[in-house]
């Protein structure tokens, strides 16, 4: 979904926060789609230091306030956990909230605008695009740390920002309401996308079912969790610090380590239309499972057991939310040609016929790394 086209005063939106310099100027910056996001130079003291400025995009995070007391929460404790570990360039390793003059990690503006002020984590980038193995490892390493040290966060449960993200058996009864509704007229053409989905309803409660049975706990999970989310270390490569924490919440890691392997390990793109040709990485996947099981120290035996399923999972929801949304005309993923969310779709699911086939390498290479 796009962010507004509108033109910010960011030196206005600044002087709502404790920013302790002087600004300089500012300019857009990343390619994310729906916050309005960017970077902003100061003086502080005689030295040039640059902050992320970001509008939360309230239109679609409909609770900003319980989104941003989240993310002061966890912020807030992987700091600290940081900095009692002795982690060197602890502040680069977390994203940390800037304070509003309030002392709340947020501030709004005269037309009731949610803005925020993270530190700019210099000499790191997020790559939208896989180069390497090594890269697999680094981001799924990150990912496990994020998660690791969110484990021992205490206090109240966090706020379920968006109710069942991941819950594949309500995204299933979600589709069969769109089937049923019809409302573009488009379930005649697809009736074999729908065929593919309801043959596999009794996938999708397997990982719910075993946290509603107490056998898999509930964790503090991204969400979120492509390549671009994590910014890699200029000089060294290695994983430096998760960003974009706006989905954090409570959920199951099976379903941050399943979408990596969705959204990593394809020979194909998202969204190409020659799904056919389907085929997986396993060199991939096997850096994704060494990266994150070298930080995922705190999982249990489901939980491991579960890692290849996970994957699985993941590509057969997420073509059952493209499906849905190509029924329902479109209204929710952001299209830039026609059939679009079917080639998303169809994709997603080639890839879990491909998951399917090579389930008993993918189970061999977690097995290896346990």
């Amino acid at each position: 979904m796009p962010s507004s086209n509108q033109t910010h005063n960011i030196r206005a939106i600044a002087e709502h926060f404790d920013m302790r310099a002087d600004f300089v100027r500012a300019k857009p910056y990343g390619s994310g789609h729906i916050n309005d996001t960017y970077r902003a130079l100061f003086d502080q003291a005689g030295q040039p230091v640059s902050f992320i400025i970001q509008r939360i995009n309230h239109h679609v995070f409909k609770h900003p306030v319980e989104l941003m007391e989240n993310v002061h929460r966890i912020t807030r404790h992987a700091l600290q956990t940081l900095l009692e570990q002795n982690q060197p360039e602890a502040h680069r390793r977390t994203l940390s909230c800037i304070p509003a003059l309030n002392g709340k990690p947020f501030a709004n503006d005269a037309d009731g605008n949610f803005w925020r002020v993270y530190p700019f984590i210099e000499r790191a980038y997020g790559h939208d695009e896989l180069e390497t193995t090594e890269q697999a490892y680094q981001v799924a390493r990150a990912f496990g740390e994020f998660q690791n040290l969110a484990a021992t966060l205490g206090g109240t449960r966090l706020h379920e920002t968006i109710p069942d993200f991941h819950h594949t058996p309500r995204r299933l009864e979600a589709l069969e309401i769109a089937i049923a509704a019809d409302t573009a007229g488009r379930a005649s053409e697809v009736a074999a996308e729908i065929a593919f989905a309801r043959s596999h309803a009794s996938d999708c409660p397997r990982i719910t079912d075993l946290i509603a049975a107490g056998k898999i706990p509930e964790r503090i999970t991204h969400n979120d969790t492509k390549l671009n989310n994590v910014l890699l270390d200029d000089a060294t490569a290695v994983g430096i610090c998760v960003i974009d924490l706006d989905t954090a919440m409570p959920g199951c890691a099976l379903y941050d380590f399943g979408d990596m392997v969705r959204s990593v390990t394809p020979t194909l793109r998202e969204d190409d239309a020659n799904s056919n040709d389907a085929g997986i990485h396993l060199d991939r996947f096997e850096s994704l499972v060494e990266g994150y099981l070298s930080a995922a120290t705190f999982l249990n035996d489901a939980e491991r057991e579960n890692l290849a399923f996970s994957g699985q999972l993941l590509t057969l929801e997420c073509g059952i939310r493209f499906l849905t949304d190509y029924l329902q005309g479109d209204v929710y993923f952001k299209t830039s040609r026609p059939n679009h969310n079917l080639d998303r779709c169809r994709s997603q699911f080639s890839f879990v016929r491909v998951i399917e086939a090579n389930m008993n390498a993918m189970e061999e290479i977690v097995n290896r790394h346990l």
